[in-house]
């Protein structure tokens, strides 16, 4: 044991890795719907680590952290942007003035009960479930005029209040959001009967555009013989496709075997009789069956046998953003194509043919090679998966972001700036957006960008939770249980006063109102357990845009309330 213990101490990177794996572990397990996050975990796991007084260099953790807060201005860029347009208002709106709110009830609660800035940063970072703030208010609290004593005892406190307040910050603003926010919304039933009426005036309805599918509804491809006597002496592709769309069947013919010979150029006029084999695509609930009336399926490998594709294309021709889904499929080189997953800054929406497209969406194309590619080109980018991250955008944003960030002004002898953190943030916001405008260069694979924003957090926090853990105990005796009440205070009156704003200030739709409110919370547990509890999808359309100005104003927030107290 002895070993193992100067061995972490003589090589601290071994420590942070133990750190992490431990944390990671300890992060999957569920008490009912409750768990304690992977932040949390790895936290703990590094306060426990830190008991044996290891000590990990500085640069370590700004490295991550700062390829952290890159990643997260990357990912919310293309939507902080769009709430700057006309329709986008409303919604940035009512998340800057819940984001200050988020500021202001922490802040008082702070100020009533004595707080100093450490304490006050953990316990915004743990209320408003923004785990950022523990790095932008380090970074903050080394640039002022107080003692380098003061400086520890304030940073080491952060990570303290954290910890106590963020239990709740999670799990209450779940509860809060899915139970009693439909309540004050009408209620439960009321909030339902609101979302299926909105997934109506969207098209979600049984007998209306066919074509759009969730990614639980797969699209298929089949083979019929043609034994129908409707076929008569030969109908047309279009007449057949036109059959199917009469009756809110949206298949397509993808490939013919006549007398033997495979067609594989598909044009409407192509003559199909009767023995003529046919390959369909379209939604599985459409495909299947049609043997009761085409015909037979047949299983034959040959005619089945052709490239079909699953394309993420990335929106960027302005032609077609801002368009509903309905009226992009009615164009030509839709043809042949459904749509199976639209994602706005990594979070899955509705796909309803009303459903709005904005520039930056990824939507998931399904269909033959050719006619997914040919769609692709129309729409956008083709962003085909890769393992090739473009480094020298992050490297050049982050170290562009920390130039910007380092800029001081000073206020009474003060120096008040970004830091290095706010400026890669910043940076991370406009190259994102700049990413969506010319998505030929600067791509950064979703598993890539997930590596930086997951790792890049608990690489920060590992070391956070080591460098705190002597002190913790001592620093959890100062701040006493009080303060887990005073964080549930603080968790819950920014909720209470985003759903009043979208009730009776915005008078969004209910739904939308769950949804603002959640994403101006950056809480993406809470969007979940709204969507099961009004069973709709429809809440994460208040949640994209509102997600990436919580985002932002969240994290900015942490040099804001270190400078008020």
């Amino acid at each position: 044991m002895e070993w193992i213990i100067d061995l972490l101490r003589s090589h601290s990177e071994l420590a942070i890795f133990l750190t992490i794996a431990l944390g990671f572990w300890i992060g999957r397990f569920k008490i009912g719907q409750f768990s304690l996050g992977t932040v949390t975990s790895v936290l703990l796991v590094g306060v426990l680590v830190g008991q044996l007084d290891i000590k990990v260099d500085e640069p370590v953790k700004s490295v991550f952290f700062l390829l952290f807060l890159f990643a997260i201005g990357y990912k919310v860029g293309p939507q902080f942007f769009r709430g700057l347009k006309k329709d986008g208002l409303p919604q940035m709106g009512f998340a800057v003035l819940m984001c200050i709110s988020c500021l202001l009830v922490p802040w008082i609660l702070a100020k009533i009960m004595g707080y100093n800035p450490g304490e006050a940063a953990g316990l915004l970072a743990g209320s408003q479930t923004i785990s950022a703030v523990i790095g932008v208010a380090g970074d903050t609290i080394n640039s002022l005029n107080i003692s380098d004593t003061e400086k520890v005892n304030y940073n080491n406190i952060i990570p303290v209040a954290y910890a106590v307040t963020y239990i709740f910050g999670t799990a209450g603003s779940a509860w809060i959001l899915a139970s009693i926010g439909p309540k004050m919304l009408g209620g439960l039933k009321k909030v339902k009967a609101a979302c299926k009426e909105l997934e109506a005036k969207m098209g979600n309805t049984e007998d209306e555009q066919p074509g759009f599918i969730n990614a639980f509804r797969p699209v298929v491809f089949r083979a019929y013989k043609i034994e129908n006597e409707w076929f008569g002496n030969g109908k047309t592709v279009d007449e057949l496709e036109s059959y199917f769309d009469a009756n809110d069947k949206r298949l397509f013919v993808e490939r013919i075997r006549h007398k033997g010979n495979i067609i594989n150029d598909i044009n409407p006029s192509i003559i199909l009789q009767r023995d003529d084999e046919v390959v369909l695509s379209g939604r599985r609930e459409y495909a299947i069956g049609e043997e009761n009336w085409i015909g037979e399926e047949v299983f034959d490998p040959e005619l089945l046998n052709f490239p079909a594709e699953v394309l993420p294309v990335m929106i960027n021709h302005k032609s077609y953003s801002g368009k509903a889904l309905c009226v992009i499929r009615k164009e030509k080189f839709m043809h042949g194509v459904s749509v199976r997953t639209i994602k706005r800054a990594g979070i899955s929406i509705p796909v309803f043919p009303q459903t709005i497209v904005d520039q930056g969406d990824t939507l998931e194309l399904v269909g033959t090679k050719k006619e997914v590619e040919l769609a692709a080109k129309e729409l956008g980018y083709a962003d085909r998966p890769t393992n090739a991250t473009d480094m020298i955008f992050v490297g050049l944003g982050i170290f562009l972001g920390g130039i910007f960030g380092a800029l001081a002004i000073h206020v009474g002898g003060v120096p008040i700036s970004l830091s290095t953190s706010g400026g890669a943030l910043i940076t991370g916001l406009v190259f994102g957006w700049i990413r969506s405008k010319r998505p030929t260069f600067g791509y950064i694979p979703e598993p890539s960008l997930w590596v930086l924003n997951n790792v890049g957090l608990n690489m920060f926090i590992a070391v956070v939770g080591i460098a705190a853990g002597p002190s913790f105990i001592a620093g959890f005796e100062q701040v006493g249980w009080s303060l887990f009440i005073v964080g549930a205070i603080a968790t819950t009156i920014p909720l209470i006063i985003g759903l009043l704003l979208g009730r009776y200030v915005f008078k969004f739709h209910p739904e939308l109102i769950l949804g603002c409110t959640a994403g101006a919370r950056t809480t993406t547990a809470a969007l979940g357990a709204v969507q099961d509890a009004v069973e709709s999808e429809t809440p994460a359309l208040g949640y994209t845009v509102t997600y990436a100005v919580g985002n932002t104003l969240l994290i900015i927030w942490g040099v804001v309330i270190v400078l008020l107290t």
